[in-house]
């Protein structure tokens, strides 16, 4: 039977990695991203601003829960900077990370490079546009422990938490061997 997803929503296949060591990044165009998490919804709301500065993007997404590891439903609206403010006066919780695309073995991965109270995390992910495209990915050797399936790595979550609280997790999962 075929998988129901809510109305307007698409699939978003994605894994995610931790990654220790990440590769030279100088002189690769990032994004600076900006996330407000807003507390009491599943709503995300974003500017995105190209490393030069002079172009910005506005969105505001929902993530619907899903049982399936790989490929969750997912709804974007594109926002006017007007928009944006309006909703930016919600309460919530921020994330601000600067994304890397890194191209390897003809495939795009997004390197993000957290600051603020999550200086010092770096998160990988891939997006396909299949399931199968997305097992069948061969990754760099710097890409290593997958943490898809770990709630910590959400967004969401790590909106939440300070600094003390990432050292911790990133601690114990060191200590389990990488």
């Amino acid at each position: 039977m075929p998988r129901k997803i809510p109305k307007y929503a698409q699939l978003e296949h994605e894994r995610r990695f931790l990654i220790t060591q990440a590769p030279e990044l100088s002189g690769v165009a990032f994004r600076l991203i900006e996330d407000l998490y807003i507390i009491g919804s599943r709503l995300r709301l974003r500017k995105i601003t190209l490393g030069d500065g002079r172009d910005i993007q506005f969105k505001l997404c929902k993530k619907y829960p899903s049982d399936d590891r790989l490929s969750v439903p997912i709804v974007n609206t594109y926002l006017t900077a007007d928009e944006h403010a309006v909703l930016s006066e919600l309460p919530g919780r921020n994330i601000r990370k600067r994304r890397y695309s890194i191209v390897s073995s003809a495939k795009s991965l997004s390197l993000d490079v957290f600051e603020g109270q999550l200086s010092g995390l770096i998160l990988c992910e891939v997006e396909t546009a299949s399931v199968a495209e997305l097992e069948s990915q061969v990754f760099p050797d710097w890409v290593r422990r997958e943490v898809t399936d770990d709630p910590f790595f959400t967004g969401g979550n790590l909106a939440g938490i300070d600094a003390r609280v990432l050292v911790a997790k990133l601690s114990s999962l060191y200590d389990r061997s990488d």
